[in-house]
């Protein structure tokens, strides 16, 4: 739903004398409803907007959950959607653009914008579609002291010093089991292979097409990467998701793990861990394949959209309490949750992993229409060769199969 565009003068005096205003916070007496990720940096601007604007309201619900990205096109397709806004990143926006359900801020921005950088403008074909406030990116957790006890002074920077360092951990009897990866049976399995593939130098789609090409010499050696590394992890791997390997890391039941960024503060702070496992953490690039070569992650950005199928005056009382929520003093009092893209940030312990990973040139996710469908894909064909029950050539015909028939359900093949 495109809104209107017309001067903020004229839409002072349409709504006056129809809706009240809350400074900063746009029409009284609407509902504001936030789906989002469930993550302390989500939690402070989400919570923050609600500080800000939430007597304005007439209601302020917020829907923190890791089904978000399952969730939300269904929730926003109803007219009217369940969730007047999306906390996305890089994918989901892109997720939800395809189907029509966010809509252009261009109006909104000029509004409550005037404290939002234009780089924080995600804009798309002429249309701000979205506001980022904060930069994610897998990257390596290691544990310094574990390291010592095998004799391993630096921290691994490649796949190889990744394995090698958990097989020298499990055969001096330390842990049986010193990986932790984000593994899960579908999205997660798809993103971790993604972010060795990309490390790999592989390409998703043939140049200038929708045609895929993950069967590839790239993509199989990412497949035997990926199992190398999942032999030292946790037998349940396949169920395990962020939840899950930061409260193995916690627990002092891992020695190298490939976690989001965002789990860096959460990690490192003093609550649900100990000292011994806190002090010595040391967060660093993703590993690449090569010495110096490209990191194996991705990089996203974290931002809020508007939905299409809700009133323009909840659109806007959204929009105005989120963009309230991105201050120097929210990041003054959640510095460490996040690499804040916001003014007032202070880089610390938590954000170097995504600083070098950022720095050594990791690509960032793949903004694309139809990449959703090869994500899924993967996510729900690679199981099978990480158990051991087929070639990694047969696993990524499956996924190019399985590919082509959403692709071209959806229009992007033929």
């Amino acid at each position: 739903m495109f809104l209107k565009k017309i001067a903020l003068a004229g839409v002072a005096t349409a709504l006056m004398g129809s809706t009240a205003f809350a400074a900063g916070c746009g029409p009284e007496g609407q509902s504001i409803r936030i789906l989002a990720s469930d993550f302390p940096a989500i939690h402070a601007v989400a919570g923050t907007a609600e500080e800000n604007c939430g007597s304005a309201a007439s209601e302020f619900s917020r829907n923190h959950t890791t089904e978000a990205r399952q969730i939300m096109n269904a929730a926003l397709t109803p007219n009217p959607a369940e969730y007047t806004s999306v906390i996305v990143a890089n994918a989901t926006l892109t997720q939800l653009m395809n189907d029509g359900l966010v809509r252009p801020l261009n109006d909104l921005v000029e509004k409550y914008g005037q404290n939002i950088p234009d780089n924080l403008k995600v804009t798309i074909d002429g249309n701000v579609m979205a506001i980022a406030f904060m930069a994610n990116s897998q990257h390596l957790f290691s544990r310094k002291d574990i390291l010592a006890q095998v004799g391993i002074d630096t921290v691994p920077s490649t796949y190889d010093e990744v394995i090698a360092a958990a097989k020298a951990i499990r055969e001096a009897g330390i842990m049986e089991h010193p990986i932790v990866m984000n593994m899960k049976t579908g999205w997660n399995v798809g993103e971790s292979f993604n972010m060795v593939f990309m490390a790999h130098g592989g390409q998703f789609f043939k140049p200038g097409t929708a045609e895929p090409s993950v069967n590839s010499p790239e993509g199989i050696a990412a497949l035997n990467t990926l199992k190398a590394m999942a032999e030292y992890a946790h037998p349940d791997h396949l169920t395990q998701a962020s939840n899950e390997t930061q409260g193995l890391w916690e627990a002092d039941k891992a020695a190298l793990g490939i976690m989001w960024g965002s789990r860096g503060a959460p990690i490192l702070d003093d609550e649900g861990s100990t000292e011994a496992v806190t002090s010595n953490t040391v967060l660093s690039a993703a590993p690449s394949v090569e010495p110096g070569g490209r990191p194996g992650a991705t990089l996203w950005w974290d931002g809020f959209t508007i939905s299409s199928n809700v009133s323009d005056e909840e659109a806007e009382a959204s929009f105005a309490a989120l963009a309230s929520a991105l201050t120097p003093e929210m990041v003054a009092a959640n510095n460490d949750d996040a690499v804040w893209l916001l003014e007032g940030f202070k880089p610390g312990a938590a954000a170097a992993g995504v600083a070098q990973t950022a720095s050594g040139g990791a690509a960032p996710y793949p903004m694309i229409p139809q990449i959703g469908l090869m994500h899924g894909a993967l996510g729900n064909e690679l199981t099978d060769f990480l158990k051991g029950n087929e070639s990694a050539e047969q696993a990524l015909a499956d996924v190019e199969a399985a590919y082509v028939t959403a692709a071209k359900e959806a229009g992007f093949l033929q």
